[in-house]
């Protein structure tokens, strides 16, 4: 499939999955199979020295890191997107680090990024996409990208409840099980932006996310309307995923039971395993924070329910008792950790 006048071999989205889940290296991996590869800008240089006490300096020198890593095992293929959350404090700084580290695609979520297109001078030949998880979300944020810049969405992922980390729906939606589906997302988006397409002569590329699994839900999305997915949770259980083994044992593991809502002190709700660390955050209370980074916007120190850096650094390391653990709705259909070519032939088989 064409995004402007770049080509995708296979319309698959790997998801952004931070603190340091999908970096390089597991970006690269798919790149190398013709598909996006998105490497996550929340903390990607968590892993250096002095990351505490430079934590700007260290994520804006591990774009360009991750960013060369990627490139180097692609050979040449597929495209490189990176994911950037528009609660992040950093937020300016990282996308125009991107834009000049040469990434193919700009994905923002966690908020709405309506000043995005501020950042692209015309020289960048970048692609920007929100993720939206409502019609409402698509129609605000092509209204003010076509009033203030002239432009719409290259394309966008579009995502469901059933999506791991943090989630674009009200609390109360999420446990009472009354949120949009994702076919009826796709059809009300798909239908919302019809008018800015026409204006601009250009057919938006639509990308379900949340809850697909597998080939036949792939193949499902598309019959409503979108035109490729972007897969989470999946890719965590990869040998090339950037993770310690920790994380992706938690992901084998993992039974139904065990998977749920969590409180982020982002202020999204948020979707991953209820291990010990969530548990004993809602038993004991708040936990302290001892060194803030000062890393997203709805976040006070001192009334958060603890630092979710921390907890999602732990978690990237492997911790299973401390660590902050985002997964989707079907992470406990994953049996075994298999290699991205594998998971992504699996999908490509759908279409044989």
């Amino acid at each position: 499939m064409k995004i402007r006048d770049k080509v995708l071999e296979f319309p698959l989205i790997q998801g952004g999955m931070g603190v340091g889940v999908s970096l390089g290296r597991l970006a690269g991996s798919v790149m190398k199979e013709g598909c996006m590869g998105v490497i996550s800008c929340a903390h990607p240089g968590y892993y250096k020295e002095n990351f505490l006490k430079k934590n700007r300096e260290c994520n804006l020198s591990a774009i360009k890191e991750q960013v060369d890593i990627a490139r180097s095992i692609s050979n040449g293929k597929g495209l490189l997107g990176v994911n950037i959350m528009v609660a992040g404090t950093d937020y300016a700084y990282i996308v125009k680090e991107s834009i000049k580290s040469g990434v193919d695609a700009i994905i923002s979520g966690a908020g709405l990024p309506l000043d995005l297109p501020s950042y692209k001078e015309e020289k960048d030949d970048v692609l920007l996409a929100p993720i939206v998880s409502s019609a409402k979300a698509a129609n605000l944020i092509c209204k003010v990208w076509d009033k203030r810049y002239n432009y719409i969405p290259d394309f966008m992922v579009v995502e469901s409840s059933e999506a791991g980390g943090h989630l674009g729906f009200k609390l109360d939606d999420l446990v009472n099980k009354t949120c949009e589906s994702l076919e009826s997302i796709i059809k009300t988006v798909r239908e919302i932006i019809k008018p800015f397409e026409e204006k601009y002569n250009y057919r938006i590329p639509i990308f379900a996310a949340g809850g697909i699994f597998d080939g036949k839900d792939m193949k499902e999305a598309m019959s409503h309307g979108a035109d490729g997915v972007q897969v989470g949770t999946r890719f965590i259980a990869t040998h090339e995923c950037d993770v310690a083994d920790g994380f992706k044992e938690m992901i084998v593991d993992c039974k139904k039971e065990d998977l749920g809502l969590v409180k982020s002190p982002s202020g999204f709700p948020g979707r991953g395993i209820r291990n010990n660390f969530i548990k004993n955050t809602e038993a004991i209370g708040n936990i302290s924070v001892k060194t803030c980074v000062n890393c997203i916007k709805p976040c006070n120190p001192k009334d958060t329910p603890y630092c979710i850096t921390t907890a999602l650094v732990n978690s990237a390391k492997g911790d299973k008792e401390n660590g902050l653990f985002f997964a989707g709705t079907n992470a406990y259909r994953i049996d075994k950790i298999v290699s991205v070519k594998e998971l992504i032939d699996e999908f490509k088989g759908a279409f044989v």
